[in-house]
């Protein structure tokens, strides 16, 4: 019986550990730019999207060329924030992963 009591007290150890590490990732922004930082954008830790710069000099290119600067400044900051986001699941479960888990990105 007393490792079953062990279990669960790791049980609840985890889970309080991944309610913190879930409020942490939603303090977290990433930064993705593109075009020699002619676009930034600015991502929450839920994949939010909160600002986006782009710079009067590139307002001057085509439309098609300004759509594409700003998907890859998107694309920059969620693998930025893929990063962050793991590395703050690996805090919380000591480096173990969860098997099938999957943060919302």
């Amino acid at each position: 019986m007393t490792d079953f009591n062990k279990i669960l007290d790791k049980a609840k150890e985890l889970e309080a550990k991944m309610k913190e590490s879930q409020q942490n990732i939603k303090k977290i922004r990433a930064e993705g730019v593109s075009g020699t930082n002619s676009v930034k954008v600015i991502l929450d830790g839920e994949g939010e999207m909160q600002n986006i710069e782009i710079s009067d000099d590139i307002l001057k290119e085509e439309k098609s060329i300004i759509a594409d600067l700003i998907v890859a400044a998107h694309n920059n900051a969620k693998a930025q924030l893929k990063t962050k986001t793991n590395e703050e699941i690996s805090k919380a479960t000591g480096g173990l992963g969860i098997p099938g888990f999957k943060w919302p990105l």
